[in-house]
């Protein structure tokens, strides 16, 4: 039996913070307490006096070796996973993603096969559904048995991946009747198509043109639409990274009516400005990524969703390809560039430093978006995203008086570049555990290889 003590750090959950002592054995938490005096010789003890301790983080959008948009990620789950860990997340949920004429059960199959004895923490699917003919909706309940419990369709991407209204229905009434939940991806697809031929047509094919093709209305609108075609299936409904001031308060008009309506966001609608569109040549590429970043005022409205609860979880959206890849496919018209950018590893450094030392969010808030809000989402709590008795030991050790600075010459991320490049956050993850082993060293990979679990979930 092997037990570890993390004894003399500030132990902090979502609910509450405590100088405490955490004792690990055999990959669980079994106790948090004062423990130091009374625990035996036959155990590691690990001095953490003037660190934080949180949950490992909990990353609930994701895309590893994914072909979405037309072209392979660049991370896959073996260097993926890696920078998650270094960077304090210790579970994804990844997309499993259907192409045309495939079954979901197929697509399934695949994902499993490429992140089998890759991954480095623990996993989970979403399904994400593309194709609905020939029967698809009778696969949901067997998907839903093997543990994935969630679906995810696109309203934008019309010929590839966008489903239409009665389709959206068909897959909220068939996952709400399963106890599952579908993740919507709302923009409307067709207005954008419009504007953004309109933009080629005018000559204006580069970068920027992707924010001017894609203005905060065409998310709103989907936004709403969305929320009444999950009333008329009485289904639960969960919107992925909300980007404007419109979205949230549709979501907490919908919340506060009671409605199964729950939203998230990402790292980079928090924290980035839309003017990187400005960039010279194709550098602007890099923060190509769906929805496009917004101004300030919709950044000060994703913050103030985070506080009220309105937005509930804070996501990476990792779906990186490399800026030379982004240029070969779409140098000379934007609608050809892959949507998409980096953000599994560098999440939990952004939203402590920029969140918490920056004022807008607590420690506990810090642990509920990141870790704790997700696992009870998506059916991994108490399992995942809290410290506790009985838990799986995912424990990151955070030094405030540490700090992080970023750059693509550092990062584990596979991608010839960051959209944070030297940036310097506050605070420092020192080590990273997962299910009590030591994976993640002052940003270096130390654990062993594939050693991640997959995780069926239940409905919730």
């Amino acid at each position: 039996m092997h037990r570890t003590l993390l004894y003399g750090a500030q132990v902090v959950n979502s609910a509450s913070t405590q100088t405490a002592d955490v004792l690990i054995e055999n990959g669980r938490v079994v106790a948090v307490g004062e423990l130091a005096a009374i625990v035996g010789e036959n155990c590691e003890r690990i001095d953490v006096r003037g660190k934080l301790l949180v949950p490992g983080g909990v990353d609930v959008h994701t895309h590893l070796e994914s072909p979405l948009n037309g072209a392979p990620t660049a991370d896959d789950f073996e260097s993926g996973t890696i920078a998650a860990a270094c960077g304090g997340t210790t579970t994804i949920v990844d997309f499993a993603a259907q192409v045309k004429g495939q079954t979901l059960l197929d697509a399934l199959a695949v994902h499993h096969d490429k992140a089998r004895g890759r991954a480095v923490i623990d996993y989970g699917f979403h399904m994400c559904v593309t194709d609905l003919v020939s029967g698809k909706l009778a696969e949901f309940a067997e998907v839903v048995q093997s543990g994935v419990s969630s679906f995810k369709v696109f309203m934008a991407y019309r010929g590839t991946l966008m489903v239409n209204d009665g389709e959206l229905f068909d897959v909220l009434r068939t996952a709400g009747r399963l106890g599952g939940q579908v993740c919507v991806h709302a923009e409307n697809g067709d207005v954008i198509d419009r504007l953004a031929s309109d933009l080629v047509a005018e000559g204006r094919t580069g970068p920027k043109s992707h924010l001017l093709s894609r203005p905060p209305e065409t998310e709103v609108e989907a936004v709403v639409r969305a929320i009444a075609i999950a009333d008329m299936a009485d289904a639960p409904i969960y919107f992925v990274h909300l980007s404007t001031q419109g979205s949230v308060e549709a979501v907490a008009e919908a919340r506060h009516r009671n409605a199964s309506v729950a939203g998230e966001t990402c790292t980079h609608y928090l924290t980035l400005d839309p003017s990187l569109y400005d960039q010279p040549g194709f550098k602007a590429g890099e923060v190509v990524l769906t929805p496009p970043l917004r101004e300030k005022v919709h950044r000060d409205a994703l913050w103030r969703g985070l506080t009220t609860g309105d937005v509930s979880v804070v996501s990476s959206d990792h779906c990186p390809y490399c800026l030379a890849e982004k240029e070969r496919l779409g140098a000379h018209d934007f609608r050809e560039i892959p949507n998409g950018g980096p953000g599994i590893e560098h999440r939990m450094s952004l939203l402590y430093g920029e969140g918490v030392r920056g004022g807008r969010i607590s420690l506990e808030k810090y642990v509920e978006l990141t870790a704790a809000a997700p696992a009870k989402q998506f059916g991994l709590y108490p399992k995942k995203g809290v410290i506790a008795a009985g838990s799986d030991a995912d424990i990151v050790v955070l030094d405030p008086a540490g700090e992080t600075v970023i750059s693509a010459a550092t990062q584990n991320q596979r991608l010839d570049y960051t959209p944070y490049e030297g940036w310097v956050l506050p605070g420092r993850i020192e080590q990273v555990f997962s299910r009590g082993d030591l994976i993640a060293a002052s940003g270096t990979y130390v654990g062993a290889r594939g050693r991640g679990n997959y995780l069926p979930r239940a409905t919730v």
